[in-house]
């Protein structure tokens, strides 16, 4: 039969004999013929099994063994090393189920060897230079010494250039430095220092502490009257010495003089020397100032980790340093916390390091963890600083180079990438988005190559002086703009699918990539150059009763298409929601900027879902004062905080000015422009009236294919097209002419005008056209934005 150690059953009994539990160099034994029995959980932590002579082997308490606390004598088993207290196989390793109560170890041998060795390959990895990098490269060395040798030559050339006004300072003062020389000299010359002194011994009546007071300044003053006597007599001897020299010495001797004295008589609150380089006011940002203004924000993650261990909560993953006009921090917060809770205290944190709001701005790098705050505080606050656009001084430019569209905080230029992109701007009213915009628009005009769509439907002329290098050109918020907006992308729609037929066509050699590449934009009878498609205030054309519906079709056909083809949307917004933006478009734009917003859905239909749950915060933008910054996502590896730079109607005239001229010389001025008539998609007329113009009350449903043909015959020049379609072509197209009016067709049985057989054809009924007519009227009378 085995015996098994671990049944109960099968345990001997406790042997009674003399052999103590304690050897003489005091280390306990665990005999194994005295098992530790096991207890109840409800065993006091002292308590033992003393057997028949009181000498039984010492009970572990389940409690005390979760508590990690072992027997007096019994040292902790490492990870390395086997339990002693485990049962031994035959090749002496340890093994068998635990015993209930029992530790176990989760953390498996030989993990201390690996850790020391990746320490040290990552120790080697993060060795720093013995040589400074800068001295390492050639080029930065010697920019390094340039800095160095212009800004002390600056200095020494700014205090040269002074000298006549501090030698005017020091004789000035010269007087003020005499007297103060000789006054000190009699004060110090007869003790005058120690008058208050004795004359607190005189008011306390202490004739002893007196007497000893005036001994010490008799004795002083008699010393110090033999001293100031020889320096007189030196100075006068010296006087004399330099009477008797030549006039270039007196001189000098004078200006040493006077320049002493000056010293001498400087006021404390007036320094002599100029500083040649203003010092910053910012504080230098340390590790200890960011720790102080983490633990202050409030956020529970932070405070019980730094309650629990002060020193690792918050670990500094890099040394703090300067980053452009600033500071830079790069963090890891504690186990739990991200860098959202960080942006929700912004101000807070503005607070905490004393710095205006426009000069603190944290940012996450996901790409490592959520965890990974940067912080960077900047010397000047962001919403204060003008960035100056470079179009304004440029003779031209190429979109295919993106265009330069402002600055991050730290002064970095960002270009927004424009080829095989669609821009998406939002914000709310009067913070910057048509000015963005007016940038974009000017990059784009500077490029000849470039054919520019500009429909501007607000009406207040913001990008007029671009009218004159347009193709289709449009302002005013009326319906006539709406609808010559409508035509746009409907037109827009047609050239894509020609384009995509265009590029198919082209050699391999030519295209291998079937995209739109600066080659073959500059063959301008491929008709494959980038336009550009610029609708500001968008919401008012796809919020439109009449034109919303099939222009936000129209658009997102565009964007998931176009592309590729060198066809490129620019749509500004101030009310992203379904309505004014419809998802299809805001779910396809791959470039978006996101000025200030009010909530978390609007930021999320501008920058992305979840965008708002990552961090990525327009709504952190104060109204007002940070017009112009806003969240750039798509243009960069990660989100970036990015002020636009600026440019005003004259600066944007002169830019347009230039385009102007550059396009006329290339020849490359078409459409409006050139004064041309546009072309027209969407009827200029009613078609719904014309619909029961041509269908009488006595036919209460008909086929689309009739609706057409007696359309045709009522305005030729207007559906004449449409007639000479052929079976669905002609039901369809009228299909898709109702449908943004919410008139549906259905199967409608007849038969055709000529006789012939009954069907079953699509078509629809004249009460959808009267409760369409009526539904439409009605919002216009009662003043709802059409």
């Amino acid at each position: 039969m085995t015996h098994d150690p671990f049944n109960p059953a099968d345990r001997p009994e406790p042997r009674v004999d003399d052999t103590p539990d304690q050897a003489p160099d005091g280390t306990r034994t665990v005999r194994p013929d005295r098992p530790v029995n096991p207890q109840p959980d409800t065993a006091p932590d002292d308590q033992t099994d003393n057997g028949a002579d009181g000498k039984g082997a010492e009970v572990v308490p389940i409690a005390s063994a979760r508590a990690g606390r072992l027997p007096y004598g019994m040292p902790p088993v490492r990870n390395d090393e086997p339990d002693p207290s485990a049962p031994a196989l035959a090749d002496g390793t340890a093994d068998g189920p635990p015993l209930e109560g029992a530790i176990v170890r989760v953390d498996q041998p030989g993990g201390d060897r690996r850790d020391w060795r990746a320490d040290l390959e990552a120790k080697a990895r993060t060795r720093q230079p013995i040589v400074p990098l800068w001295l390492r490269s050639r080029a930065e060395a010697t920019d390094t010494l340039r800095w160095v040798g212009l800004h002390y030559a600056h200095v020494s050339g700014y205090q040269l250039a002074r000298t006549p006004l501090y030698a005017g300072r020091l004789a000035l003062r010269a007087p003020r430095g005499f007297v103060r020389l000789v006054g000190g000299m009699v004060r110090w010359t007869f003790d005058l220092e120690g008058e208050p002194v004795r004359v607190a011994a005189v008011q306390k009546a202490d004739p002893e502490n007196y007497l000893k007071l005036s001994r010490q300044r008799d004795s002083r003053v008699r010393l110090r009257v033999w001293i100031t006597g020889l320096a007189l007599v030196t100075l006068l001897i010296a006087a004399i010495v330099v009477a008797n020299q030549p006039s270039a010495v007196q001189w000098a001797a004078l200006a040493a003089a006077l320049a002493l004295l000056g010293i001498l008589g400087k006021p404390a609150d007036r320094p002599l020397i100029n500083r040649a380089v203003i010092p910053s006011t910012v504080e230098k940002l340390t590790s200890d100032i960011v720790i102080r203004a983490l633990t202050v924000l409030g956020i529970a993650g932070i405070n019980q980790a730094m309650a629990k261990n002060p020193k690792d909560a918050i670990r500094f993953v890099a040394p703090i340093t300067r980053d452009g006009p600033g500071w830079r921090a790069d963090i890891d917060l504690p186990y739990g916390v991200t860098v959202g809770n960080i942006l929700d205290k912004r101000k807070e944190m503005s607070g905490a390091l004393r710095r205006p709001l426009g000069c603190i701005w944290p940012e996450g790098d996901s790409s490592i963890h959520e965890g990974r705050l940067i912080l960077w505080v900047g010397d000047k606050d962001l919403s204060k600083t003008v960035v100056k656009s470079p179009l304004v001084k440029a003779s031209s430019h190429d979109v295919f180079k993106g265009i330069p569209f402002g600055a991050d905080p730290r002064g970095r230029a960002i270009t927004v990438p424009l080829i095989e992109q669609n821009i998406l701007i939002g914000s709310q009213p009067g913070q910057g988005k048509t000015a963005s915009v007016r940038v974009l628009a000017s990059g784009a005009a500077l490029d000849p190559s470039t054919e520019l769509w500009i429909h501007e439907l607000k009406g207040t002329g913001d990008l007029d002086p671009h009218e004159q290098n347009c193709h289709r050109y449009v302002s005013g918020i009326e319906d006539e703009a709406i609808a010559y907006a409508a035509d746009s992308l409907a037109l827009l729609r047609k050239e894509v699918m020609r384009r995509a037929a265009a590029l198919k066509a082209l050699p391999p050699d030519l295209c291998p990539d079937k995209k739109v590449t600066r080659q073959i934009a500059d063959k301008r009878s491929l008709g494959l150059h980038p336009l550009v498609a610029i609708f500001d205030e968008c919401q008012n054309l796809f919020a439109h009763e009449e034109y919303g519906a099939k222009a936000g079709e129209d658009a997102e056909f565009i964007i998931k298409l176009g592309r590729a083809l060198g066809v490129i949307l620019i749509l500004a917004t101030q009310r992203p929601d379904k309505r004014s933006l419809p998802t299809g478009i805001s779910a396809n734009v791959t470039l978006r900027f996101c000025l200030r917003v009010a909530g978390q859905l609007e930021n999320d239909m501008i920058l992305g879902t979840s965008a708002y749950q990552n961090g990525i915060r327009a709504t952190m933008f104060q109204p007002g004062a940070d017009a112009g910054i806003g969240y750039l996502v798509g243009a960069t590896p990660m989100p970036k905080v990015v002020r636009t730079a600026y440019l005003d109607t004259p600066a944007t005239q002169r830019i347009a000015d230039r385009a102007h001229a550059l396009r006329e010389g290339a020849g490359m001025l078409t459409g409006h422009a050139l004064g041309e008539r546009p072309e027209q998609v969407t009827p200029g007329f009613d078609l719904l009236a014309d619909i029961l113009a041509v269908v009488p009350p006595a036919e209460a449903k008909v086929w689309n294919e009739v609706v057409v043909d007696r359309l045709g015959e009522l305005r030729p020049d207007a559906y004449g097209a449409w007639a000479t379609l052929e079976g669905g072509a002609k039901t369809g197209q009228l299909t898709t002419a109702l449908k943004p009016y919410g008139v549906r067709t259905m199967q409608v049985w007849g038969t055709p005008e000529g006789g012939g057989k009954g069907a079953n054809r699509i078509g629809i009924a004249r009460e959808d056209i009267l409760n369409a007519v009526t539904q439409r009227d009605g919002k216009r009378g009662s003043g709802v934005a059409s």
